[in-house]
């Protein structure tokens, strides 16, 4: 646990010197990094997290990365922070767990917040709404990316293809829900791998002999946890975390009163935090429909510029929570300033959102860390991964859709169920940006702040000379 350390095992030595090791300061200034660059949605999260800690920095081998990954796509919660927390457990204990993970939410809880104030006071200003404009068509490109980027890592065999190309099927026609693909996805993934089939091996598939990758890495995939957590240890830390989620509600409860918008807000959301499998997007119905038609905290529309929002700023898209815990109390402040009551309300939000998922971190990755070399069990992770590559293509063409088009109908054939977009709603300008951004990105090799920085001001510009309301 906190105390855990790290050991080479002696099963192959690397071709050449590992990486120094860093310590705990040295990684802040890369986790903060990693944070700031965090647009984009999950994929794009994951390929920025890929891209330093595996790429460039070599701090944690491909096998590894995706061995963490498939653990986090089974909790609630956002799998990118999950994620980062993982790995900074794994390097440095708690502590770095802690510090990654509290890094990667920090942006995103700033800027949500101060956002949440703009649009609380002024509404849809015309500026911040160009800015918007903008970003929406460097985020599209940028998810793009991410999902090729992913694809091609996870997708190293014709069973994870297939896998993949089923999960998009079942979950964009379909409309199977997410819970059942991963189920389904992890159960054939078990059988392949405990078959002893290559095509259900980590970085398996195509004549892959499943050998080690030995770096140079600080974490290959021959290093190994020398300390495993104990039956006590695991319960002192899930008593610890749990206490740190539930006695601020208690709390709540107790000061405030259920009924209060304080204590709606903690319940409602630490609800929530248990159930939210799939990402922001997979619960973006449930909470748009119990924020407008159940507690009435949001009006009819609110909810997706909320989203639209955490679409376009640093963090996970879960942060969407926040302006809808913000704008709940921010219209019921009961005796406070509405400023001061809806910030209380977005923090108080943010608390109950994230505070569990460092709980299943801290208590489960010890005992995934000592299934690593399951085979069955690599198996099912492994095709769970494949299978939200699929979902994440999902996502990816339901933002394309409603960034393109202003207008999307649902329409039912038999057991087919899908949003078609209304042609006659195309917006040209956010098509014409998109694509812009598409060739900056893909073309050009643009970088993530980069393509951001230029389509915003392009959505700034669209608004100030009046071509884009």
């Amino acid at each position: 646990m906190a105390g855990a350390t790290l050991t080479r095992s002696a099963v192959s030595p690397a071709p050449t010197a590992a990486p120094v090791p860093v310590t705990l300061r040295e990684a802040i200034p890369v986790w903060a990094r990693i944070a700031s660059l965090s647009f984009g949605g999950p994929a794009g999260q994951i390929a920025v997290m890929h891209r330093i800690l595996v790429d460039e920095r070599r701090w944690i081998s491909e096998n590894r990365f995706l061995h963490a990954l498939n653990f986090c796509t089974l909790l609630p919660g956002p799998e990118a922070q999950q994620l980062a927390t993982y790995v900074g457990w794994l390097m440095h204990g708690t502590r770095g767990g802690i510090v990654a993970g509290g890094l990667f939410v920090l942006p995103g809880v700033i800027a949500i917040m101060a956002l949440s104030w703009i649009y609380a006071l002024y509404g849809n200003v015309g500026v911040v709404a160009g800015l918007f404009f903008g970003l929406k068509a460097a985020v599209l490109a940028i998810v793009a990316q991410a999902v090729l980027r992913i694809g091609r890592r996870a997708l190293k065999s014709q069973a994870m293809i297939a896998l993949a190309a089923a999960s998009f099927v079942a979950i964009f026609l379909l409309d199977v829900p997410f819970p059942v693909i991963v189920l389904t996805a992890g159960a054939i993934g078990y059988v392949g791998g405990k078959a002893g089939l290559p095509q259900f091996r980590v970085g398996g598939g195509h004549g892959a002999s499943g050998k080690v990758d030995t770096g140079p890495y600080l974490l290959g995939d021959d290093e190994l946890l020398r300390e495993h957590a104990t039956l006590g240890q695991t319960l002192s830390v899930l008593a610890v975390w749990a206490a740190l989620w539930l006695v601020p509600v208690a709390l709540v409860l107790a000061l405030v009163g259920p009924a209060s918008v304080y204590g709606l807000i903690a319940v409602f959301f630490s609800k929530m935090a248990m159930v939210t499998f799939g990402g922001a997007y997979a619960v973006l119905a449930y909470v748009a429909q119990q924020a407008v038609e159940h507690y009435g905290w949001l009006r009819p529309g609110e909810m997706l510029d909320g989203l639209g929002l955490a679409e376009t700023t640093p963090g996970p898209l879960i942060m969407v929570t926040q302006f809808v815990g913000f704008m709940a109390a921010f219209r019921n402040p009961g005796g406070l300033p509405p400023l001061l009551a809806g910030t209380l309300g977005g923090l108080l939000t943010t608390w109950v959102t994230f505070a569990p998922c460092f709980l299943w971190i801290f208590v489960g990755a010890p005992y995934v860390e000592r299934l690593r070399g399951n085979r069955p069990l690599a198996g099912a992770l492994s095709a769970i991964t494949a299978a939200v590559v699929g979902v994440i293509l999902n996502l990816a063409v339901w933002f394309a859709l409603h960034t393109i088009f202003a207008e999307v109908r649902p329409v039912s054939v038999g057991p087919l169920r899908l949003d078609l977009p209304v042609l006659s709603s195309l917006d040209p300008w956010a098509l014409l940006q998109a694509v812009a951004a598409l060739i900056a990105v893909f073309r050009f090799r643009a970088g993530v702040v980069p393509t951001l920085i230029a389509c915003s001001a392009a959505g700034v510009l669209l608004h100030l000379t009046g071509i884009v309301a």
